[in-house]
């Protein structure tokens, strides 16, 4: 289906242009249409190409909605991308890291060294705890935005947030699957299930000039008019015509007032909670977070404390004027505080819509922590860096708001080693968690060779084995038959599941007469040096032609 969002349109026997939306369906004969060639965007299966048209002939009825709705098309299309790109994209995103998590905590505990699982290696359980924390954040996130998006709504900042948030989110997993699977994933083949993956990533993220302009300008460039509850309405006063403009300074002088007034009301907001939320860091046990009503509650307070702190700084922004738009630095730092705590909520509401899984305590409790600290370190910078002629005042106020006794009022950190090594046990061994992250995952049918599967399936036996070892030790026994078996067959799936694919030759140098580049460029060299290699003498020396 080929949509043409720009199309001329004869009405009442005159051209207008307007923006129109059609629809061509399966129409490559249609004439002036040219469908062209395809781009190859990474070696994925992402349908990428070039759509040409020159004097095309669009009839009334293939616009979308019919005469009625010449006109609209780029509503039509801004509503598509607010959905389309907090959907799709981050769909993508968590199904990596579906994936990731499942197969990759799955080889944590197959794999081993030194005759450990790497599972128990201190650098490998920080990188899955990451990978599951990530992954959970993401998987709340489209939960929630599903849910936006099913209630007919079409939030463009949210899906900008959600865009950006997720498909780094799911890079990041990506990243610490290939770590912690090492050599096994950048050799490639029908063995590796994370070198396209990981190949395929940057697609989603170069969508609308990258995460990089989806973070520094668009999200906070966009949010910070239409979503502040006075600031559109001022706006549109000034544009007012000459004829309503006792009626536009009426409205600029009232909605000024409480742009003034929503500031104060922020500020004060921003103190008092941020006090509060203090005190209740400082108190808090580190295992609080095993009491799921006490875990909402106490993070539901530290979201509230970062949205007052967030919203007194998108107020000291209009400091800026115009200029806003071209301060990216200060935008990026704002839309990450944005996005962790859009991130936040969403995993508390999901924690809130699933909790009763053995488990999710922990992984909300390490998402939540991550996520705090995030915004937290993301606000002190826009402090520390406030542009403007009245940068240095704006800073000064917002340091007071946001953090009224320096650093005593930062409190958030880095979720602490136990609680790591508690999540990266959840996601590397049988668990209510793992089968959380394992839903929808494709299990191939027995005797299928599929890597991810055969990993998942290898799990219980090789944790079993383990436990059978671990015994056999402790008590200086030996294996009864039902053990030996066990652990043969354990140590038959590491042998198989650790191997990687190998080739006599590469599918590049299959054709008649292909010499590798290398060997190529070898011989040229030596051609030149007249020498048979390197360590040779030249020919001409050792009487040679």
């Amino acid at each position: 289906m080929t949509y043409i969002a720009l199309t001329k349109i004869f009405l009442s026997g005159t051209l207008d242009s307007l923006t129109s939306k059609s629809t061509l369906p399966d129409r490559r004969d249609h004439p002036g249409l040219r469908m062209g060639p395809r781009h190859m965007p990474l070696s994925a299966s992402f349908m990428n190409g070039t759509v040409e048209g020159e004097n095309v002939w669009i009839p009334m009825s293939l616009i979308l909605g019919g005469q009625d709705r010449c006109g609209f098309g780029w509503n039509m299309f801004v509503e598509c991308l607010a959905e389309g790109r907090g959907v799709s994209l981050p769909a993508g995103s968590v199904g990596a890291a579906r994936n990731v998590t499942s197969a990759t905590g799955a080889y944590a505990r197959v794999r081993k060294q030194f005759r450990v699982p790497i599972a128990e290696f201190g650098g490998i359980q920080e990188a899955m705890a990451l990978a599951g924390s990530d992954s959970l954040a993401s998987i709340a996130g489209v939960d929630l935005m599903n849910a936006i998006v099913d209630n007919h709504e079409a939030p463009m900042v949210i899906s900008s947030v959600m865009k950006q948030k997720c498909t780094e989110l799911g890079r990041r997993v990506v990243e610490r699957g290939m770590d912690v699977a090492a050599g096994s994933a950048i050799c490639l083949g029908d063995r590796n299930y994370l070198g396209t993956t990981h190949m395929s990533l940057p697609i989603a993220i170069t969508v609308e000039g990258a995460n990089i302009m989806t973070r520094s300008f668009q999200i906070i460039g966009q949010g910070l008019t239409r979503c502040h509850p006075h600031m559109l309405e001022l706006m549109q006063s000034l544009q007012a015509p000459k004829s309503e403009e006792k009626k536009a300074v009426d409205t600029f002088t009232k909605q000024f007032h409480k742009i003034v007034g929503h500031g104060v009301s922020n500020f004060f907001y921003s103190v008092t909670r941020g006090l509060g939320a203090t005190v209740s860091t400082k108190t808090r046990s580190r295992d609080a977070y095993k009491n799921g009503d006490k875990l909402l509650e106490y993070h539901e307070k530290q979201l509230l404390r970062l949205s007052a702190n967030f919203a007194l700084t998108a107020d000291l922004c209009f400091t800026l004027g115009g200029r806003l738009k071209f301060e990216e630095l200060l935008m990026g730092r704002l839309a990450d505080a944005l996005g962790a705590i859009y991130l936040g909520y969403a995993t508390l509401h999901h924690y809130h819509r699933r909790r009763g899984i053995q488990g999710l305590e922990a992984v909300t409790e390490h998402a939540m922590l991550r996520l705090e600290r995030e915004a937290q370190d993301s606000l002190k910078s826009a402090a520390d860096n406030f542009p403007g002629p009245l940068g240095p005042l704006a800073s000064t106020v917002m340091r007071m708001g946001c953090f009224p006794l320096g650093s005593i009022t930062r409190p958030y950190s880095d979720p602490h080693d136990s609680l790591t090594k508690e999540v990266s046990r959840l996601v590397t061994a049988p668990s209510e968690m793992r089968d959380f992250f394992q839903e929808n995952v494709y299990v191939a049918p027995e005797g299928e060779m599929h890597q991810v599967s055969d990993l998942i399936r290898a799990l219980p036996v090789c944790v079993e084995a383990d436990k059978i070892a671990a015994s056999l030790r402790r008590d200086k026994r030996r294996p009864t038959a039902a053990e030996e078996e066990t652990i043969a067959r354990a140590d038959a799936l590491r042998d198989a599941l650790i191997q990687v694919d190998v080739y006599e030759k590469f599918p590049t140098e299959v054709a008649d007469g292909y010499v590798r580049p290398a060997l190529q460029g070898t011989h040229d060299r030596m051609t030149e040096l007249h020498r048979k290699s390197f360590g040779d003498a030249p020919l001409e020396a050792a009487g040679g032609p």
